[in-house]
């Protein structure tokens, strides 16, 4: 009778020392951070959460964000520079990408220059509509070059909440899934919270990512609060991020 009193927790004070896999804070190449200052009020405010490590993960996406390990590696430059130049000494930022599965993703794939995570993890997404066509073949072919493949923010697409048998189909796979901090607020919607929380309840998340884009995402982050049971559920995957990617 008493669970209408239940302890919520502000998400953003049990953060510190995550690794945070997936954001885009590199200025000026995708739908992220449009600047260098924009960057770096970003990365203030994740700092203040005590989130000091970054892999910065750019949309490389066929047509609309055609960027490359050179387009990357001049914006990681770019920023690690202007950190410099402030003072801003204790940041440390890696650079990976968001691989759309489209048309030239395994064209990508074959003349690697597609951009993991760790050397082994290659982050991925869909449109939020319908799954890619050559979302099992290109998957099937991240695996056989040696990579694990990680599905960003799972809970986000439509067609899986429809279907979601389909996760346990993908988790068999070998697929591991990214969940967006974000999707534990309202920022999305109540069907993606929905979906977010049965994911984790059912242990399919494996690690967790900010997506942030800008300080409207910030805002949204402050404002989240989580149960007991949770935080229980996240604290694992915060912790599962500082061993995998510190």
């Amino acid at each position: 009778m008493f669970t209408f009193f239940a302890k919520k927790n502000f998400l953003v004070d049990h953060l510190r020392g995550f690794v945070d896999i997936h954001n885009h804070i590199l200025p000026g190449i995708d739908d992220g951070a449009k600047n260098v200052e924009d960057s770096i009020e970003i990365i203030k405010e994740l700092s203040s959460f005590g989130i000091k490590r970054f892999v910065a993960t750019p949309h490389i996406m066929h047509d609309y964000y055609p960027n490359n390990p050179g387009t990357i590696a001049g914006a990681l430059n770019t920023l690690r520079a202007a950190l410099l130049e402030r003072g801003i000494a204790d940041i440390v930022i890696e650079a990976a990408a968001e691989h759309m599965i489209d048309s030239n993703f395994e064209s990508l794939l074959e003349m690697e220059e597609t951009i993991p995570l760790k050397e082994d993890y290659l982050l991925i997404e869909m449109s939020y509509l319908q799954p890619s066509l050559n979302f099992e073949d290109s998957t099937d072919k991240i695996m056989s070059k040696g990579y694990f493949p990680i599905l960003a923010h799972p809970e986000r697409y439509v067609f899986l909440s429809k279907n979601t048998k389909r996760y346990s189909e993908y988790k068999k796979k070998g697929i591991l899934f990214q969940m967006n901090l974000l999707s534990l607020g309202d920022f999305y919607g109540n069907e993606v919270k929905r979906n977010a929380l049965s994911l984790l309840e059912n242990g399919h998340i494996d690690f967790l990512g900010s997506d942030v884009h800008h300080l409207n995402h910030i805002k949204a982050l402050k404002e989240i609060k989580i149960s007991e049971r949770i935080l229980g559920q996240i604290m694992p995957l915060v912790e599962k991020s500082i061993q995998y990617f510190h």
